[in-house]
């Protein structure tokens, strides 16, 4: 099951997309109401205690100073947490984008993993953002997935790109996918999924716990410490450092991070400072001050340069190899 869109999306400017009032119909409003009382009815069944053990994994922080869990492979109770979702019959989205040499080199496999890892046994739809569709590889995708293609306006330097992510997102959230999905992830393309991505790490705001990073001390973290940013997180400030290539929750939540990220980006423009991690600083200014509600282990997105310390248990994902020099140059 696949679906080829067009770039009319992107074309709009973008405020008054989000304030447009004539994006569904009267049925579309029923269900999302049916949609949020069933969420509603079952946010009451399961509680964290019900699948969460964080004495489990006693060597990292298993939860934050604000109660959050951070997962780590063997803090949950799968069986459980299939149950649950199960009975709800969710549908999980991922969207992914890949442009210029970036189809070529990462796409294909990125979309064969998630197809055999990605939050098997649901619904899943691929929102798969590409800058010419005549390149989109051909996958076989099996049961329960699909897939919606969706063709974007190329950028001239690779970290508008990066940037303007955020903006498209959040454009094809108000569209169409706020009445797809429960559930929605945004992840990078040059990273490869090598075991189950599961239900563990659906919640309201999810973010990933970057894999350099995790151990360091707070006042190394990369935060954009410029105060004329719209990114700026003195030192002193800051929870965790969080990650890009992975970040998720349901519709409504990531519309906001897509939302305050790109108005982040756009008083920088503005002001003609560009941060220094480009959307993860954003991101993370914006965790800072809007805390997740769930946090996911290196395990998720794990970087094999560094090794394979006792820590990580299963890699989930793991980054691919950095081949900036042929895919960032003429993209």
């Amino acid at each position: 099951n696949q679906e080829v869109g067009d770039s009319s999306i992107q074309k709009g400017w973008w405020f008054p997309s989000w304030f447009n009032k004539g994006i569904h119909s009267y049925q579309d409003d029923d269900i999302d109401k049916e949609k949020e009382q069933r969420k509603e009815d079952y946010k009451k069944e399961l509680q964290l205690s019900d699948w969460f053990n964080p004495q489990k994994r006693p060597e990292v922080v298993t939860v934050t100073g604000w109660k959050a869990p951070v997962v780590w492979e063997g803090t949950y109770d799968r069986a459980i947490l299939e149950n649950y979702y199960a009975e709800q019959k969710i549908t999980v989205g991922l969207t992914v984008f890949a442009v210029g040499r970036y189809i070529e080199h990462y796409l294909e496999e990125f979309l064969t993993s998630a197809n055999r890892y990605f939050m098997v046994g649901h619904q899943v739809i691929f929102y798969i953002m590409v800058d010419d569709v005549s390149r989109m590889p051909l996958i076989e995708l099996g049961p329960l997935r699909s897939f919606k293609v969706f063709e974007i306006n190329p950028e001239k330097r690779w970290q508008d790109i990066s940037m303007m992510r955020m903006k498209t997102i959040g454009e094809h959230i108000v569209a169409h996918i706020q009445h797809e999905v429960d559930f929605v992830f945004c992840m990078d393309v040059d990273q490869v999924f090598q075991d189950s991505f599961g239900v563990e790490t659906l919640g309201q705001s999810v973010a990933q716990l970057q894999a350099w990073w995790y151990k360091a001390d707070h006042d190394k973290f990369t935060y954009e410490r410029r105060k004329e940013s719209a990114a700026y997180i003195p030192f002193g400030q800051g929870d965790f450092y969080y990650h890009a290539a992975i970040f998720g929750g349901t519709p409504s939540q990531v519309l906001n991070i897509t939302q305050e990220c790109f108005k982040g980006i756009l008083q920088d423009k503005k002001n003609d400072i560009e941060a220094e991690w480009h959307d993860e600083s954003h991101l993370n200014k914006y965790f800072l001050l809007n805390k997740p509600t769930k946090i996911l282990s290196p395990e998720y997105c794990w970087d094999y340069h560094i090794g394979l310390p006792s820590d990580i248990k299963i890699v989930k994902v793991s980054w691919q190899t950095k081949e900036y020099n042929l895919v960032r140059n003429n993209i």
